[in-house]
């Protein structure tokens, strides 16, 4: 007679919890534009009373460690590398960190190279600047470099901040495309993995500037799992343990949460049709609001 198999144990969620730590790293995810020194100012940042210079780079700056912490630059996402770089050595150095230090990554065999890694290793921060996303993936995904920052994000207190392009690979899903100005289309948003640092969590950037809300409808209606959150420019979230977030800046966040949705006909029609989608859960948040990303809870139910 065959032995019955043992029932399996239930799994205690505070116990899965324990075996998915937390980060110790932060995320600092700046939806474009963010004010440097000699920046003109934008219309919202004209007309808005909470406008601060430099606010959310000087918050960047108050989360490094050490008594002369070193910041790394990436410009691998931008078109003029060398010019991106020198503004926030420039705004860096203005804003008194010391030791700033640019990481050339031009092609996936320099991040490859063990004294980009090194680098990573001995910075206390690091700040991806803007650009292509899809360049940002394409050139750092699978390398020793990209895992090497992992590694300082998960066991350290490391703050990587991203900007505009530099934000939106953060994430995964990363959209990193649209045929047309505003992605009501089907096929008109393109996906792909992003860097995964925030996972089930697609981050778009100049997100009200640009009216994306429809493309981020459409990632979500693709990816009803995740939470979008839409980055308006000058605004950013610090996220902290992988899950909690605080708006900085001077603008609004925009959350899109899809876990909720009754009925979307994204399989239902052709590519090029537009598409619908009932019961997304939407939350417009300004600076100083929390909020914390169900996406963690949900996976370890």
């Amino acid at each position: 007679m065959a032995k019955k198999k043992d029932s399996p144990e239930p799994v205690d969620k505070n116990q899965r919890q324990n075996e998915l730590p937390a980060p110790k790293g932060k995320l600092l995810a700046i939806g474009g534009k963010e004010n440097k020194n000699g920046d003109e100012e934008t219309e919202v940042q004209r007309l808005s009373m909470d406008f601060i210079k430099t606010e959310i780079l000087k918050r960047f700056v108050e989360e490094l460690k050490g008594e002369n912490p070193m910041v790394a630059v990436l410009p691998t996402a931008s078109g003029e590398p060398d010019k991106s770089a020198q503004d926030y050595v420039k705004v860096f150095t203005e804003l008194g960190v010391k030791n700033v230090k640019v990481i050339d990554i031009k092609e996936r065999a320099d991040a490859m190279l063990q004294e980009n890694c090194d680098i990573i290793n001995k910075a206390d921060g690091l700040m991806i600047t803007g650009g292509d996303q899809l360049k940002l993936t394409a050139i750092l995904g699978g390398t020793s470099f990209l895992e090497t920052i992992k590694d300082r994000y998960t066991h350290h207190n490391f703050i990587i901040a991203g900007t505009s392009a530099g934000a939106a690979a953060l994430s995964t899903p990363m959209i990193y495309e649209g045929e047309t100005a505003h992605g009501m289309l089907k096929g008109d948003v393109r996906i792909t993995t992003g860097l995964e640092f925030l996972k089930n969590v697609a981050i778009d950037t100049h997100f009200i500037q640009r009216g994306r809300i429809v493309r981020m409808a459409q990632c979500i209606a693709t990816n009803p799992g995740c939470i979008g959150i839409g980055l308006e420019e000058d605004t950013a979230i610090m996220v902290t343990e992988g899950r909690n977030i605080e708006v900085i800046g001077t603008g609004l966040i925009t959350v899109v949460d899809g876990m909720k949705v009754t009925r979307n006909s994204i399989y239902e029609i052709e590519t090029g049709q537009p598409f619908s989608i009932f019961g997304l859960n939407v939350h417009l948040m300004a600076e100083g609001e929390n909020y914390t990303l169900p996406v963690f809870e949900q996976i370890i139910r």
